[in-house]
């Protein structure tokens, strides 16, 4: 008695349907979650920009170093070398460019 095996092809041909409509549904995910992350970093400018009116009619200036680097350090450490990268730009956004 000899196995047959399944041609790539027509392996490829059985799993494609699943595998679109799984690929649909985490795209979908996706989505969700990049609109909750908009939603987040809008709220997170919001209040970024409220401090930095708060600093400036206090007289002070319109960054803290050490809290940014605080920032910087919380994203690295949570998603490593790119994190910092995502940090910068969350408190560029936040604060404008220096």
């Amino acid at each position: 008695m000899t196995a047959t095996v399944p041609t790539p092809l027509a392996t490829s041909l059985d799993t494609a349907p699943d595998a679109d409509t799984r690929i649909a549904e985490l795209r979908e995910e996706i989505d969700a979650c990049d609109a909750e992350i908009i939603r987040v970093v809008q709220r997170r400018l919001a209040v970024s920009q409220e401090i930095g009116r708060l600093r400036r009619a206090a007289g002070g200036t319109r960054l803290s170093l050490a809290r940014e680097k605080q920032v910087i350090d919380r994203f690295q450490d949570a998603l490593g070398p790119d994190g910092a990268t995502l940090g910068m730009m969350l408190l560029r956004q936040g604060r404008g460019r220096l």
